[in-house]
């Protein structure tokens, strides 16, 4: 049976269902300042994310699932709207998937059957075993590094990468350029999201000409949002405001 798309009512079940699981040993006010810690680790520490900083604590990992999940589940909504309607896929392969919030997104977008994650952390991969089946979406998350997925590209694959490869080391990162276009010369579907911020993402323009060259496209995202309430309760605790969705997208299908 395929994945179906998701209604608003599931949305909404979703999140309440993350409050939770995600607030049964922190009150708000305790997952506001480890927000605010992850915050941090992004914007100011950021050479310490390819060491698992981002993590590294309960407290940031609640942070994490209750605030950057729903957002980038919403973002990667929003984006594959905008995509040509080719975006449509048969099966997910989430590189990095962390949560599992934004392959799951594509997954209900084109209602596949079926989606795989991949990441070495393994709080991740148990919340994004954890998200699938809340969602309804048939798949799994296993551990494994993105260096060491073997890839089985292919017509109506897509193959995602979403706030994953700028927190890789360099040569980590720069051996999956080949094995990607690779693959999309195979058939897959690549879609890489990443923040905005240019000076966060040194490496992206190399990657944005090889993609070019490879007949793809690069886009610039900027979406206009009202965030749900809990998550615009977290944020205020952090010290963010959030009025918009954005991201950088490569996206190849040759």
């Amino acid at each position: 049976m395929k994945n179906i798309p998701l209604a608003a009512g599931a949305f909404q079940a979703w999140l309440a269902a993350l409050e939770e699981r995600h607030l049964a040993n922190f009150t708000p006010a305790e997952v506001g300042r480890a927000l605010r810690a992850l915050s941090s680790c992004y914007v100011e520490r950021r050479s310490r994310l390819a060491e698992g900083a981002a993590l590294e604590t309960a407290g940031k990992r609640s942070a994490f699932a209750l605030f950057y999940a729903p957002l980038h589940f919403l973002t990667t909504a929003r984006i594959l709207r905008e995509l040509p309607a080719h975006a449509a896929v048969r099966t997910v392969v989430d590189l990095g998937c962390g949560t599992g919030s934004a392959g799951a997104a594509w997954a209900i977008h084109s209602a596949a059957a079926g989606i795989t994650g991949f990441d070495r952390n393994p709080w991740a991969v148990d919340e994004a075993n954890w998200t699938y089946r809340t969602l309804g979406l048939r798949g799994r998350a296993l551990r494994q590094d993105i260096a060491r997925v073997r890839l089985a590209p292919g017509p109506g694959e897509g193959i995602l990468a979403a706030y994953a490869l700028n927190e890789l080391p360099a040569a980590t990162r720069d051996a999956c350029l080949p094995r990607l276009l690779q693959a999309a010369g195979r058939g897959s579907t690549i879609l890489i999201i990443e923040p905005i911020a240019r000076r966060l993402n040194r490496w992206w323009g190399g990657w944005n000409d090889a993609f070019s060259a490879a007949g793809g496209r690069e886009d610039e995202w900027r979406f206009q949002v009202t965030l749900p309430e809990r998550q615009r309760t977290l944020a205020k605790a952090a010290g963010l405001h959030p009025n918009e969705l954005t991201a950088r997208t490569l996206y190849l299908r040759t």
